[in-house]
């Protein structure tokens, strides 16, 4: 039967709450991964709901880009590892391999898989929404989102950088690629150092300032390198690098091959100094990166060091044999930076342990370090003039030495950084190229990517000053969870430039003014959310793709223009428009933005600018959710390690109610989670435990006890503390409280009634099925109608509030103060010989009790022992008195938690003796001992030594076992 209590319409006679989490790719299964975001969104969901909110909670499938395409073009060539992946890791039939051949069969195929796991997992999904991405009606969506950008100025022609596939011929991005890296693109600066007449070695960095310390330049002998002609000039670069710059200039000729061990001893002039440096071989040098062709800065870049050492070390004779004198080599001195010496990179390396230029992570780890420090805190030398140019030759000396002075010598490295490029630039010894700054990436069909140039393309204008500064002010009015990811966006939107908005390849919507050139993954899926609120709408009242012009959705998303206008225009019912436009304006913004933290740096701050541009700060979303991955038994999830777990298959081993508890128990939302059997045992374990406490509760007996009022009173905290966790979103704080801690009560709780349930733990166990909704609600639900013999959906059931009348500080400081005399007694018992038959303790009269509020008020705020004595003696205790019973008070209430303090504080009157009697029952059968007795330490007399009972204290009795 369906009830469809998660379908929602607006209400205006409740508060809404639209959440959306990031709909998938349907390529493969859904696993554990994607499960953790989901399971977090549906939980905000759940809790919210059972708040008071009309919520809603859709779910969309992202069919776009290459993803679909690349994968079934490798099922159609019989990609065996692909195939056995299929099998053997996704668990895809043999027999249904062949589906997977086609692009659409592949998605819709996993489209099916994933809404079924979506489903077995509870998700609380408004599935009246669901649409996919080539959806007509949706791609009349995105023409009308590119239009609006396009008006605006936000997508553009221009030439840019961008990732490419050689294979394709088309840009990549993220989802285009192995592993979903989103390719970074970097700008080395080439610095010509020239070899022969009109011949130069270009020498790739990221630290063009470093120029005047150049000692030698480094190529790899191993290495095939080419003389190219690229728009006229003529370079050595190696063969990747030429391959490479084929995407990044017009006019490139090959003339000849050479291989690296050719140029070795070979001289070529420095342009920043005139100075005639070497050419030395290094393994570490990559030809696959850049030019392939790298300057030496021993003094201020580790590897430099480290391998001129080596090659001093070890290969004295080739230096002869190449005519170098190793005085030549010595590391020149530019930068001043505090923490480190004349030489930073002997410094950093010494301090580091490095020997080898083989060991590259050290090496990584400390110019990673050296060159950050330099960059924030080093200037340049005030004697380089001297350093650098005492030896140079005319005409050298003249047109070097001024400039440097004025723009270089006392300067930050990233003053000195913009003036020489910008000096060498004018000088005609600058050139530039681009590179992956994390290759390899590869795309999905297996090509390494490179940077191409793309002229005469569009872009959209992430860079633009005016609209990065729109992003700032909704980050700065808009809630993140954590808080601590904020710098990420921050440093994200500040970085963020032009983007390739279209491919020639995939699946998608057309750039409505370019034919040929579909709109890509993460470019179509920034404000999607807004059709969520009318998707439902357009299907039910049968409205065609073709009647979704721009002027329709101008009226139902932005207000613009009259509903009578649009109506003649397109041939929709006028009243229907009205009603989509109050359904938008009913729902947006958007309330809770969920999605993992690798989406950080692309799709979610996509999703700020995109709603930035488009609608009025009104309809600005108001929070994003970020959370962390998830490891399988401590290792991260990958298919080389053959460990993905898909969700259905997780669902059917463990339960859904485990996987979902396991997921939010494991860790803090940014926190990598560790989904492991053990854990997923534990919480097993609580979720019967939570049934069989139900079932307990139905046959409770009457008579209200101590134990009740305690009950009673904890759930208060209990109510308390999952809701404020919830609110702030610490989902593994609230499950742990739920699963955990509220199973603990019961447990003591049946203790303290001897095993026997009272009239309280019905109302607990009501309660505490209310919490478990939102985490586990399978069980929650089963025990709701089931066992509790309810009506009702639980999931739509009201929240649990905090009754302040059931509160009862009292009875749960009598039961903390017994249970801290249980332990005590125990550890005794741990060390007593012989049989323990009577217990007696004697303890302090209600009169001092007083002395423990004031003391716990000063160690609850940490105030000094010394005031807590003063006040204490202003108190009206005699001060010699007041001194011995403080420290040992101070002393003892420092040992216990903050809860404890508070219950001390807040109990005006304390009888200790009457709560032992109370409990005398419940102190027996914990320790085993029958017979206990209990008296105020005045009336103790011969029962217990009195050296014993000098020592007691509030809080603190005296105990004498026998």
């Amino acid at each position: 039967m369906k009830v469809g209590i998660f379908e929602a319409e607006p209400d205006e006679n409740k508060p809404k709450f639209f959440i959306t989490a990031a709909f998938p790719y349907p390529n493969s299964p859904l696993h554990l991964g994607h499960s953790r975001t989901y399971t977090i969104t549906d939980v905000y969901a759940r809790y919210m709901r059972m708040r008071g909110y009309n919520v809603l909670f859709p779910m969309g499938f992202h069919y776009t880009g290459t993803p679909i395409l690349a994968m079934a073009e490798s099922i159609a060539k019989g990609d065996h590892e692909l195939i056995d992946l299929m099998i053997n890791v996704y668990d895809v039939p043999p027999e249904d391999i062949e589906k997977l051949k086609d692009p659409l069969s592949l998605a819709r195929y996993f489209h099916n898989d994933a809404k079924n796991a979506m489903i077995e997992s509870g998700y609380s999904i408004d599935w009246r929404r669901e649409f996919t991405t080539i959806d007509e009606e949706f791609k009349r969506f995105i023409i009308w989102q590119f239009t609006k950008l396009k008006e605006k100025g936000l997508v553009k022609k221009g030439t840019h950088p961008v990732g490419w596939c050689p294979n394709h011929n088309m840009p990549v991005g993220m989802h285009d690629t192995k592993g979903d890296v989103e390719p970074e693109i970097g700008e080395f600066t080439l610095i010509l150092f020239e070899l022969e007449r009109d011949l130069y070695l270009p020498a790739a960095t990221l630290r063009p300032e470093t120029v005047f310390g150049v000692t030698n330049i480094w190529v790899n002998p191993n290495a095939e390198y080419v003389i190219v002609n690229i728009d006229g000039r003529r370079y050595i670069v190696s063969k990747r690098a030429a391959f490479k710059l084929r995407f990044q200039r017009d006019s490139i000729v090959e003339e000849r091959t050479i291989k690296g061990e050719e140029l070795l001893g070979k001289r070529a002039r420095n342009p920043a100094t005139g100075k005639l440096v070497p050419v030395l071989p290094a393994e570490f040098v990559d030809p696959e990166t850049a030019s392939g062709v790298v300057m030496s800065v021993p003094a201020h870049a580790p590897y430099d060091y480290v391998a001129l050492e080596e090659l001093k070390r070890e290969k004295p004779d080739l230096l002869r044999k190449l005519g170098i004198d190793p005085e030549e080599l010595a590391p020149i001195p530019l930068i001043r930076v505090k923490g480190y010496g004349e030489i930073p990179a002997k410094d950093i390396v010494e301090r580091m342990g490095i020997k080898s230029q083989k060991e590259k992570d050290l090496l990584d780890e400390a110019t990673k370090k050296l060159y950050s420090d330099e960059y924030h805190n080093g200037i340049v030398r005030e004697d380089i003039i001297e350093h650098v140019y005492k030896d140079m030759p005319e005409p050298y000396r003249s047109f070097a030495v001024a400039p440097v002075k004025a723009w270089i010598v006392g300067k930050s490295v990233s003053e000195a950084r913009e003036a020489t490029t910008k000096w060498l630039s004018a000088l005609g010894y600058e050139d530039r190229m681009y590179e992956i700054l994390n290759r390899p990436v590869y795309c999905r069909c297996g090509t390494e990517i490179v940077v191409k140039v793309l002229r005469d393309q569009w872009f959209i204008d992430y860079g633009n000053p005016e609209w990065k500064k729109l992003v700032y002010e909704l980050l700065d009015n808009m809630r993140i969870v954590p808080d601590e990811i904020r710098e990420e966006f921050l440093k994200t939107v500040d970085w963020l430039h032009e983007r390739a908005a279209a491919r020639t390849r995939g699946l998608g919507t057309e750039l409505p003014w370019a034919k040929g050139w579909i709109i890509e993954s993460l470019s179509d899926s920034t404000i999607y959310m807004a059709f969520y609120t009318v998707v439902h709408k357009i299907r039910k009242y049968g409205l065609k793709p073709e009647q979704l012009t721009v002027e329709f959705w101008d009226y139902v998303l932005l207000g613009k223009g009259k509903a009578k206008d649009v109506a003649e225009k397109t041939g929709i019912k006028e009243e229907i428009i009205k009603e989509l436009r109050r359904d938008f304006d009913y729902w947006y913004p958007l309330d809770s933005r969920h999605s993992g933290r690798d989406l950080v740096p692309n799709h979610l701050t996509f999703f700020l600018f995109n709603h930035a541009a488009i609608f009025p700060r009104e309809k600005w979303p108001r929070q994003i959710v970020v959370n962390g991955f998830v490891l399988l038994e401590g290792k991260k999830m990958s298919k080389s390690l053959r460990n993905i777990i898909p969700l259905r298959r997780a669902l059917r081993v463990y339960g859904v109610d485990t996987v979902r508890a396991t997921l939010l128990a494991a860790a803090e939302i940014l926190q990598d989670a560790n989904f492991s059997e053990e854990l997923a045992k534990s919480v097993m374990d609580r979720l019967r435990r939570f049934e069989n406490y139900a079932k307990l509760a139905v046959e409770a007996e009457s008579g209200e006890t101590i134990a009740d009022r305690w009950l009673l009173s904890v759930l208060q905290q209990r109510v308390d503390a999952v809701t404020k966790a919830l609110d702030r979103l610490r989902t593994r704080a609230a499950t742990i409280t739920v699963l955990y801690e509220m199973s603990g009560d019961v447990a003591k709780y049946l203790e303290l009634r001897n095993g026997k349930p009272g009239p309280a733990l019905r109302e607990y166990v009501e309660n505490w099925a209310k919490m478990l909704a939102p985490i586990a609600p399978h069980i929650a639900e089963e025990v709701w109608h089931e066992v509790l013999g309810k009506d009702s959906f639980i999931s739509v059931e009201t929240w649990p509030t905090i009754d302040p009348k059931k509160r009862d500080a009292q009875v749960e400081l009598l039961v903390s103060y017994v249970d801290r005399l249980v332990d005590d007694v125990k550890s005794i018992l741990r060390v007593y010989k012989g049989e323990a038959k009577s217990l007696v303790v004697a303890v302090a009269k209600p009169d001092s009790w007083q002395i423990a509020r004031i003391v716990a008020s000063y160690v609850s705020r940490g105030g000094q022992l010394r005031d807590a004595i003063r006040a204490v003696i202003n108190s009206g205790v005699p001060g010699k008195e007041a001194a011995q019973i403080v420290r040992k008070l101070y002393e003892f209430l420092r040992s216990v938690d903050e809860a404890m303090l508070a219950l001390i504080e807040s109990v005006q009157e304390f009888d200790e003796k009457e709560a032992v009697a109370k409990l005398k029952d419940y102190i027996s059968r914990k320790t085993g001992i029958q017979k206990v007795e209990v008296y105020y330490v005045d009336e103790a007399g011969d029962k217990i030594p009195q050296q014993k009972l000098r020592q007691v204290i509030p809080l603190r009795p005296a105990i004498l076992i026998a």
